[in-house]
Formats: structure tokens, C-alpha cells, sequence
């Protein structure tokens, strides 16, 4: 058994990785991740947040059995290196996912397919056909039953019944679940309950443009989802290969983590941006897994209600509009309690100066003639009141 090299670890290395695999000891990596290109037969480029530099790689090949044949090579070099109780987790989305499952059986075997993980996330594009495409595929494979793992857990959900989860059961001479009593006939509860077993569906926020993490890169992953992939897979010291690392985040992820790392790629700009990204690391925490959906929901039921009533979609963490009209994009805006004609046209204003809009809508919540008191609006305007507002109205 080749022994590895001192000098691989913790570097990125440059080069085929078909070939520098060949140089690592077999049986000397505890988790390998492999992120290849996708058999999109597109030249992918994106330029840094400077706009100086540009990256890219060609993800085109002649045909579909040479791109199986690279991704093939390869896995077979992977396995060989990995541990016995290693794990294997190989990154696609819906081009070649389908064929490269049956890649992966054949060289690791059926038995040893662990988990299809789901990476899925909000990400809008201008698709005119088909289904809006919001998650990627990670395969888990592993060499053998006795893998190492590390059970994560989450948060019971808002629905569960958590009183009946922290009760004992037990099955009764007639094979059905009842709670668990004592001596006494008191229900026996448990000292603790770590959660809901982390599934196989991972909703992690794809990098927005703007995230600070961001560095140009085209196909660049967030570390938030290597991080969890490393924790589930790896402890502290153990070594992390990825074979086609692009811009370094398995690397990134895996130091932050205190595991060793092994970085290959083909193209010298990817191994240099791996490097200086390890240098002076930069990582996003991503303010919806902190928080959670439900925080960036401002808007009341009330209000949710109105703009769901005039066929509306609604708009949170905006000051000025609340909503636009689905089929005509016409901003709207909620008047609130105490909201003055002038308070309103000041929002108005304000919107017509960013989108020069022709027309506002504004729901209209108190009693009283809002039209009438709005003067000197840059576009047209149209009330819509609501009934507690028309009742109001009548009433006076």
C-alpha cells in the first residue's frame, strides 16, 4: 500500500485528476465529493465581483460516452483511495444524474447506494418550457454496511404533536403501540428527545449574487452545503478530497472545519482562486437558515388576505409597495392605520421616481374620500376600499 504523500495534504493540486488520483495511497481518504461537470455541452463563464477577471471552463464533449468514460476513470481511481468506512458523494442535476446512477452501481455496487440527497432552493429564471428547475442531486455511496456516519437532527416542525413524541411506547400483546407505564401504571416519558433525523431533502439558499462569499466563479457551491456534508460523513483530523474542486468551497468548508483537505483541478485559475479563497476565507451565513422563512414574513393576515382577494402577489421587507397585480405588475400599497394622504403620496413619489409606474393602486382601510385628498400624484391612481372601510363609510 502507497503511503500519502505529506506534501498533498492540505493543497490544491494541479492537474488531470484522473492521473494525480493515481498518486494518492489507497485507502488513505475518509470522504471524497466529487462536483464534475454536468454534461451541459456549454461553455460556462462568469465574471469576479471587480469585473477584471473572468473564469470559465468548457463543459462540451463529443459525445455522452466520453463524458461517462472521464466521470468512470475517475470514480474508479476514488474508490480505490477511500477508506473502507469512507463515504462517496458525487454532485449532478437532471442532465446526467440518470446516468451516472448507473456509473456509480457498477463500480461501488447497488448495496452500497446510500441516499439520493436533495439540494433544493429558490432560484428564479426565465425558463419557457417546463417545470421551474429548483434542486440539484448528491448521490451517497459508501464501500461497505459499516460507513461512517454522523446522525444530525432538526427541529420538530410547527405540526407536530410534541406531547405524544416525548412519551414512551411499547407494543401490546396485541402487536399495537400504546404508551409505555410503570409499575404504577403512570406513563414512563424519556430523559430526552433529540429531534427529527436530518432527510434526505436539503433546502440550502443558493449564493445570491451579492453574498460576500461570491467570487466569481461560475457553478460555485455554498459552503453551508459542504459543511453539512462533511459533518454527516467526516470527524475532526479526517481527510476531505474533491477531484474537481473549481473554486476551492469543499476545501474552504473542510479546513473551517478542522479536517484535512485534497483539491485537484485542470485549470490553473481554478487552483489559484482555491487558494487564495483558503488564505483569507470567506463564508456567508445565510440569514434564512439562521432565522428561518417565517421571519422574513412581514406582512399581517389582514393584509396577506387583501392582496390575496385582488389576485396580488405580496411583497416583504419593502417600505413603499406591498404588492403588484399578477397579470399587469400594478404596484400596490396598503393604507395603515393612521396613514395620512400625505404619508401616502410621499410613497408614492418615492415609487414613481424607481420604476416611473403609470398607475398605483391603493387599498384604501379607513373611512373617509382618500382620493380626493391626494394631490399633485406623478402617475394615476386608483382606491380600492376594503369592506370594513366601506362599512365604515355608511355608518358615518
Amino acid at each position: 500500500m502507497r503511503e500519502l504523500q505529506a506534501t498533498m495534504i492540505n493543497t490544491i493540486l494541479l492537474g488531470d485528476c484522473r492521473e494525480i488520483l493515481k498518486g494518492i495511497a489507497t485507502q488513505s481518504i475518509n470522504m471524497v465529493y466529487l462536483d464534475p461537470p454536468f454534461f451541459t455541452q456549454k461553455k460556462h463563464k462568469l465574471t469576479d465581483s471587480s469585473r477584471d477577471k473572468i473564469y470559465s471552463f468548457d463543459d462540451k464533449y463529443k459525445s455522452l460516452d466520453e463524458y461517462l468514460s472521464l466521470i468512470k476513470e475517475a470514480l474508479i481511481e476514488c474508490k480505490r483511495v477511500l477508506r473502507d468506512d469512507g463515504s462517496l458523494l458525487l454532485h449532478c442535476d437532471k442532465t446526467a444524474s440518470h446516468h451516472l446512477r448507473f456509473v456509480l452501481d457498477e463500480i461501488f455496487g447497488e448495496d452500497n447506494f446510500v441516499n439520493e440527497i436533495v439540494w433544493t432552493y429558490k432560484r428564479w429564471s426565465n425558463s419557457k418550457s417546463g417545470l421551474q428547475n429548483a434542486h440539484q442531486i448528491i448521490f451517497f455511496y459508501s464501500k461497505c454496511e459499516n460507513f461512517k456516519f454522523n446522525k444530525l437532527y432538526t427541529d420538530y416542525s410547527a405540526t407536530t404533536n410534541i406531547d405524544q413524541i416525548l412519551q414512551e411506547r411499547e407494543r401490546d400483546l396485541f402487536g399495537k403501540a400504546v404508551y409505555k407505564r410503570n409499575a404504577d401504571g403512570e406513563i414512563v416519558k424519556p430523559t430526552s428527545k433529540k429531534g427529527v433525523p436530518l432527510s434526505d431533502v436539503w433546502e440550502i439558499p443558493f449564493l445570491n449574487p451579492k453574498a460576500k462569499e461570491r467570487c466569481g466563479y461560475p457553478t460555485q457551491k455554498p459552503v453551508a452545503l459542504l459543511k453539512k456534508i462533511i459533518e454527516v460523513t467526516t470527524d475532526e483530523s479526517d481527510i476531505v478530497l474533491d477531484p474537481f474542486c473549481g473554486s476551492g468551497t469543499t476545501c474552504v468548508a473542510a479546513k473551517s472545519m478542522g479536517r484535512n483537505y485534497i483539491g485537484i483541478d485542470i485549470s490553473e485559475d481554478a487552483v489559484s482562486l482555491s487558494k487564495q479563497r483558503l488564505c483569507k476565507m470567506i463564508i456567508t451565513e445565510s440569514q434564512l437558515l439562521k432565522k428561518g422563512e417565517r421571519s422574513y414574513i412581514e406582512k399581517t393576515e389582514f393584509e396577506l388576505e387583501i392582496l390575496k382577494n385582488i389576485n396580488a402577489v405580496p411583497v416583504q421587507r419593502n417600505s413603499t409597495v406591498d404588492g403588484f397585480l399578477k397579470e399587469s405588475l400594478t404596484p400596490i400599497i396598503i393604507q395603515r392605520e393612521f396613514d395620512s394622504a400625505n404619508f401616502l403620496l410621499a410613497k408614492i413619489n418615492k415609487l414613481y421616481n424607481k420604476q416611473k409606474c403609470l398607475e398605483v393602486i391603493i387599498v384604501q382601510t379607513e373611512a373617509g374620500d382618500l382620493l380626493d385628498k391626494i394631490e399633485n400624484s406623478p402617475c394615476k391612481i386608483r382606491v380600492i376600499k376594503t369592506l370594513q372601510a366601506q362599512m365604515i363609510q355608511n355608518y358615518l
